[in-house]
């Protein structure tokens, strides 16, 4: 395959994984307030992707989503004793997801889905400018 193209499947690699971020970071922050029915019930635990770097078909180095993995951290707590989640002492696990986190990693995944949307576009240009100097 030539340069172009291992650079575009490159780049789709890169935008195929950032679409996975952002869609993870998206149901953290969807479940950021997400307790349990009862006292004996966990909370929702947030999620990270695992991102891996792989040799893709075209020869290229790309990136691959091997899943998502458990974020292990300690759960909130909040004194709510009228919540039907509240242990004895009033106190509610709530989930360990921080939204300015989820935000930040949504963000930086956005620019790292447009840097790789730049790229397949530098690579269409380039090859249809060399078309156009072919044809002359």
């Amino acid at each position: 395959m030539t340069d172009i193209n291992q650079t575009i499947s490159a780049a789709a690699s890169g935008m195929r994984a950032q679409t996975v971020r952002m869609r993870i970071a998206a149901e953290n922050v969807a479940n950021a307030s997400s307790a349990g029915a009862n006292p004996n019930e966990d909370p929702f635990r947030r999620r990270i992707p695992l991102l891996e770097s792989t040799t893709l078909a075209s020869g290229a180095q790309g990136v691959e989503v091997r899943g998502a993995a458990f974020d292990m951290s300690a759960f909130r707590e909040e004194y709510n004793p009228s919540h039907p989640a509240a242990d004895p002492n009033g106190y509610v696990q709530l989930p360990n997801v921080d939204t300015l986190v989820e935000m930040m990693d949504m963000r930086e995944a956005t620019r790292a889905y447009e840097a790789n949307l730049n790229m397949i576009e530098a690579a269409r240009t380039m090859t249809t400018r060399a078309l156009d100097l072919l044809r002359r």
